[in-house]
């Protein structure tokens, strides 16, 4: 079995931060979901979606705990909002934020399922998004 550690490191460090697209051909198997579908193309759809809306996103890594084909890692990002962010215009803002990826590998030490969680909340407040709550009756 490779290293996965060292390939959870390498898909943070040439796909998130260096835009190296060859790279997700290398790291993410061909049936791993992604954006509206699965394999390197659709891990890759995610990535240019979130680099249309912060050109400079930067991530790095807190910890990773890696073990029996699993690998959990803890990062922080920032970048500068200059394109659309779901429904919010590009506002120039930096944001930061936090989140951790949970990466599952097959026996060619290949990304066969990312799943991320992260403070969204925390960024739509950071770009002036106004977040109340619900009306209640009563």
């Amino acid at each position: 079995m490779t290293d996965v550690e060292a390939a959870a490191r390498r898909f943070i460090a040439d796909v998130w931060n260096a835009g190296r697209e060859e790279s997700a051909y290398e790291l993410v198997a061909p049936d791993c979901p992604g954006l509206g579908g699965t394999g390197p193309e659709a891990t890759l759809a995610w990535h240019r979606d979130r680099r249309a809306s912060f050109p400079d996103l930067r991530y790095k890594i807190v910890e990773v705990v890696a073990g029996g084909g699993r690998v959990a890692v803890h990062w922080r990002a920032a970048g500068t909002q200059a394109g659309q962010f779901g429904p919010v215009p590009p506002t120039g803002r930096v944001v930061s934020y936090s989140g951790a990826t949970f990466l599952r590998f097959d026996g060619a030490g290949r990304i066969v399922d990312v799943w991320s969680v992260n403070e969204l909340f925390q960024v739509l407040q950071q770009l002036g998004v106004e977040m109340l709550p619900p009306l209640t009756p009563g």
